[in-house]
């Protein structure tokens, strides 16, 4: 079913993998007809991740990059539309020669040439890759997963026994009494088996551990050896689940399926993620969406940042039209994440204003640097209309980029994926880098508009950072930490490299706490 984890059982497989030095890559399969995430609502979605060529896709694929320290691209992230719309191409241009087009076997080997296709993509420094890990989304026995599920099957035919293991992710809930129930993941596996396809791996999602007697049952009912049903019970950090599956023994079992050798896995992983937190800071996260997975991407890097400084990051969200300047009173650090629409607006700009004069650490990001302009034209330039000609008529100090201004709407039209970030020598972003360029990812339409930056920088405030003549950065130097990006840095943070402007942010926010408690 959605939401059980899937995901994150895939990433952790590849780590489990990575770890025993074996190459890694992975493909995300979304069964619905859209041919990207671009234009779905993160309310309901989630987070709309950005790959390295501007690809938007489901936020699992930010999970895989920041668990296998790899970059995907668009290639890697299979949907029902591209699939389909690949097929229909193919018969426009008369491919087929006449043939009646059908699932079986035009769309079905599409899809088996797209996860072909995306397991022999080269994978960062042109490596190729050794395994390939493929999700395939939804629910067994949803109409939209047919056609995928039914690829898996042939491929399944087709390749040897150890080139292939299937893993079956399942429910295992608890009913009243504290049992452990198995009906779920039976009838869960008839159904598989129905389609046929046969399980090798069965990984038992709890909120308990499944013990012995249980994996026996379920084994019994399934054909799938107990050694081979994995309990996944529920943790409070998801870095910690490889670790669970190691203890389960999963890394073995799936060696031993494909004949391949299985490594004494390097623990330098599981040590960074193991580390004890020594401080604690709170950050509040001004949001307008409601629903955390809108900024999974933000809360895993602030967790980065955090666990690289030894601090705990606890986010207080706050409804960006609802809040209450006391709810800023005792918060560490405030960060404005990104967003699209008007909603929200004037809310966010007052939590800017409220971290510019109480030079409490502040971190903006995409729509955070454009409000944080905003603000800063409107109270300390004397600008009372200035806004952005996304939020409608008045003075735009915002302003859509010049090569979108006849875009026919949303999706699509957007300033997406990699660009080459210069950053002025001397100031805090360069030191956050220890350079003077990087490499960042973007999603907006919207930009600083350059016929403002004179007057706002004569006022007080820099602008550090450009891709092109594009404003990326912004900086207070009068402030103790006050950073906006145009670019979203959370889309390249991982555990083992955490994002720059994020330990800036949550060093500044854990000096604030010191600072605070001496006064």
């Amino acid at each position: 079913m959605s939401g059980l984890g899937k995901g994150i059982t895939t990433a952790s497989i590849g780590r489990l993998l990575k770890n025993r030095g074996y190459e890694v890559t992975a493909v995300k399969i979304d069964p619905y007809l859209n041919i990207d995430a671009g234009t779905m609502n993160p309310a309901q979605h989630g987070e709309v991740f950005v790959l390295s060529d501007g690809a938007e896709v489901d936020l699992d694929l930010g999970n895989y990059e920041r668990f296998l320290d790899i970059n995907l691209k668009s290639i890697h992230n299979i949907t029902t539309g591209k699939v389909y719309k690949s097929v229909i191409e193919k018969e426009r241009r008369g491919d087929f020669l006449g043939t009646t087009v059908q699932i079986i076997p035009h769309i079905t080997d599409e899809i088996r040439h797209c996860i072909s296709r995306a397991a022999q993509e080269e994978i960062d420094g042109g490596r190729a890759a050794e395994i390939c890990l493929v999700e395939v989304g939804g629910t067994v026995g949803d109409i939209e997963s047919m056609p995928f599920l039914e690829a898996i099957r042939q491929m399944h035919g087709e390749l040897s026994p150890q080139d292939m293991v299937l893993v079956h992710v399942t429910l295992v809930p608890v009913d009243a009494m504290g049992d452990l129930k198995t009906k779920p993941t039976q009838h869960s596996v008839k159904a598989l088996r129905e389609l046929g396809l046969q399980p090798d791996i069965i990984v038992g999602r709890s909120s308990e551990v499944i013990g012995p007697q249980t994996k026996r049952k379920i084994s019994a009912f399934t054909d799938v050896p107990a050694k081979a049903v994995i309990s996944a019970q529920s943790v409070p950090d998801i870095y910690q689940v490889p670790m669970e599956l190691e203890k389960e023994g999963l890394a073995e079992v799936i060696c031993n399926y494909l004949a391949i050798e299985n490594r004494e896995p390097d623990t330098e992983w599981y040590r960074l993620i193991s580390q004890d937190y020594t401080n604690r800071v709170t950050v509040a996260i001004i949001s307008k969406y409601g629903i955390e997975d809108v900024y999974i991407s933000i809360k895993e890097s602030l967790k980065h940042a955090g666990r690289a400084l030894s601090t705990e990051v606890n986010i207080r969200w706050l409804d960006a039209e609802a809040f209450d300047h006391r709810d800023l009173a005792d918060v560490d650090g405030i960060l404005i994440p990104g967003g699209f629409g008007e909603r929200g607006i004037e809310g966010k700009i007052q939590a800017i204003r409220y971290a510019r004069e109480n030079k409490r650490p502040f971190l903006g990001l995409c729509l955070g640097l454009q409000l944080g302009v905003v603000e800063y034209a409107r109270h300390v330039l004397g600008i009372p209309d200035a806004t952005s000609e996304e939020m409608g008529p008045g003075t735009h100090v915002i302003t859509i980029i010049p090569d979108h201004e006849n875009a026919p709407g949303l999706g699509g039209t957007m300033c997406l994926g990699d660009c080459t970030v210069t950053l002025r020598e001397g100031t805090m972003i360069a030191d956050l880098y220890g350079r003077t360029t990087t490499v960042e990812r973007h999603r907006h339409r919207y930009e600083v508009n350059p016929e403002f930056i004179s007057d706002l920088e004569d006022a007080g405030l820099t602008f550090t950072g450009f891709c092109g003549e594009r404003v990326e950065v912004c900086e207070l130097p009068d402030h103790p930490f006050y950073l906006a990006t145009q670019f979203h840095p959370e889309f390249k943070s991982s555990p083992t490299n955490p994002s720059p402007p994020y330990i800036g942010f949550v060093a500044a926010c854990k000096k604030n706490k010191i600072s605070a408690r001496a006064r």
